[in-house]
């Protein structure tokens, strides 16, 4: 029976893992998987990781000296990967697609509750204070509404925004086909949008995608909401938009260092990160901590997928959701010529 280290363990994860698990030997560690505890793999024949693990040079160095030969991604993201230093040495396998609409309904979820103040008229009547001070927002309907990627997640947000009768425009590099969008420019979608939503990976051309020169290009008390990842916003020039009023409001599931602090308890602890806290304590800023992702559903899909990936590495065969090295994207799927031909990558 094959052996696996689990890093960053949660109660929720346990529940699908121990169900569609019982083909491997299982250790959970609560720690984080980096190159200090990448040690705690030493013997074991793969590790399963979480999106805001360490799994830089050091960190596979160790896990491939401790023999450990496949890194099974229980998320969609890898951009804390080094595949220089994994290539030929450890296969990295992810889950593509759990659910977006999880990550689609929650990024709606973040923009009603923001707009209509769910949260503050929420404290205010379990204090049986019912007044409507303070609470205004306004109509969705009719509202220009700017989707920045438009993979499955992004486009499957477009189709709620469309049903609250908003009109959707929509800017990706590559387009998807017969998907009905409306396609413009960047500059065009940040000066037309009056909500914008962030649902594209993060790469080199999309980090600090909004910054403090592209949110000069935004309507005036545009609301940004992001379920994608944090380094897409730099925090900084939120911070300022949020205070001078240019950004009227963020939704945010994603923080750009929010691997310090996002899946822990620091209700006791003074946060020495001040952007966060000021962000936090904002009257018009709803931080949740990277739980779009957190249904019933997806947590099934990200365990069966994650053992379904292990299973076809330990076989020898093809690998459904390899990321691929060869391509310049770093993406699976169709563009990888060695995936074509049914071979692994390396």
């Amino acid at each position: 029976m094959k052996k696996i280290a689990f890093f960053d363990t949660k109660p929720y994860d346990l529940i699908f893992f121990e169900k569609y698990g019982k083909g491997y030997n299982i250790k959970y560690f609560d720690n984080k998987l980096n190159p200090d505890t990448a040690s705690l793999a030493k013997g074991f024949d793969g590790v399963v990781a979480f999106v805001n693990d360490d799994i830089s040079a050091p960190t596979i160095e160790k896990l491939y000296e401790g023999g450990v030969r496949v890194i099974a991604l229980r998320s969609a993201g890898y951009n804390n990967v080094d595949f220089r230093a994994a290539f030929e040495k450890i296969t990295v396998v992810r889950v593509p697609a759990y659910s977006p609409n999880a990550v689609a309904e929650h990024a709606m979820a973040l923009l009603l509750c923001l707009n209509r103040k769910i949260h503050k008229a929420y404290n205010r009547t379990r204090d049986f204070d019912f007044r409507l001070n303070g609470l205004v927002g306004f109509d969705l309907c009719g509202k220009t509404v700017g989707v920045i990627g438009t993979g499955k997640i992004g486009r499957i947000f477009a189709q709620i925004c469309k049903g609250f009768s908003m009109k959707v425009i929509a800017y990706d590099p590559y387009p998807a086909k017969d998907s009905g969008l409306e396609y413009v420019d960047l500059d065009t979608l940040l000066a037309q949008s009056d909500i914008i939503s962030l649902h594209c990976p993060l790469t080199e051309a999309t980090y600090h995608i909004i910054n403090e020169k592209t949110i000069e290009k935004m309507k005036p008390g545009a609301v940004i909401i992001n379920t994608s990842r944090g380094q897409l916003i730099e925090s900084d020039s939120l911070l300022n938009a949020l205070k001078s009023g240019k950004i009227g409001g963020a939704g945010l599931d994603v923080y750009e260092e929010e691997s310090e602090f996002f899946f822990e308890d620091f209700s006791q602890t003074v946060i020495r990160d001040d952007i966060l806290s000021i962000l936090v304590s904002l009257p018009n800023v709803i931080i949740t901590s990277h739980q779009a992702f957190l249904t019933n559903e997806a947590l099934e899909n990200i365990a069966r997928t994650t053992i379904q990936n292990l299973d076809e590495f330990f076989a020898g065969g093809p690998l459904t959701n390899e990321i691929c090295y060869q391509c310049k994207t770093g993406d699976i799927g169709p563009n990888c010529e060695k995936r074509k031909a049914g071979e692994r990558c390396f």
